[in-house]
């Protein structure tokens, strides 16, 4: 049976931004980051057949048009090193922009990512059903996954779950087989 690694993107990216960002070093531009060298350290041992990363679609928005023609550009390097690394990258959901109140009242533009979680949490049931995989290795700390988490073990599947030291979720450790977690300094090597 299969073992596939599945990586929730812009959660991915976000955790290990406060990685960076807790460490004082820059964040690293995502098209240059060495994604497979990181989960080959921290997998090591463990035979991955299929490693999937998951992102949202990032389209244009009309007040902010050279902002999003850069996310663009940006998308499509890391989408390319990332296949460059053996990856297959799924598109989903979409990002998009919506005004959003602060305090003081004065509204901001704010992107949020829609339906990622989504299309992970089909595929895992997906793979359980067709009986495709043996263990799914999860990356993401989003607890909306814990229904399908929950399901595919009940379903026989072994899952495990991909964190950070510095922020595991604890409900989707709960949930999982197993936790692995990336230390730091794994995340901090990897950066160009």
């Amino acid at each position: 049976m299969k073992t596939v690694l599945l990586i929730d993107g812009e959660n991915f990216k976000r955790k290990a931004e406060l990685v960076f960002i807790e460490n004082r070093r820059k964040k690293p531009l995502w098209h240059t980051y060495r994604f497979k060298d990181l989960f080959d350290r921290v997998l090591s041992g463990i035979f991955i057949d299929e490693r999937i990363f998951y992102s949202a679609r990032i389209k244009e928005h009309p007040s902010t048009q050279e902002k999003s023609k850069v996310l663009i550009s940006e998308q499509r390097l890391l989408k390319t090193r990332l296949e460059g690394q053996g990856f297959e990258v799924t598109l989903s959901g979409r990002v998009r922009g919506q005004l959003e109140s602060r305090h003081n009242s004065e509204k901001i533009l704010v992107f949020k990512e829609k339906g990622v979680d989504v299309k992970i949490a089909v595929d895992m049931m997906s793979m359980a059903c067709d009986k495709e995989v043996g263990t799914i290795i999860l990356g993401s700390s989003d607890s909306d996954l814990q229904p399908a988490i929950a399901e595919v073990r009940r379903r026989g599947i072994s899952c495990v779950y991909l964190g950070f030291e510095s922020q595991p979720n604890k409900g989707i450790s709960y949930t999982t087989n197993r936790t692995i977690l990336i230390r730091n300094s794994e995340v901090l090597e990897c950066a160009e």
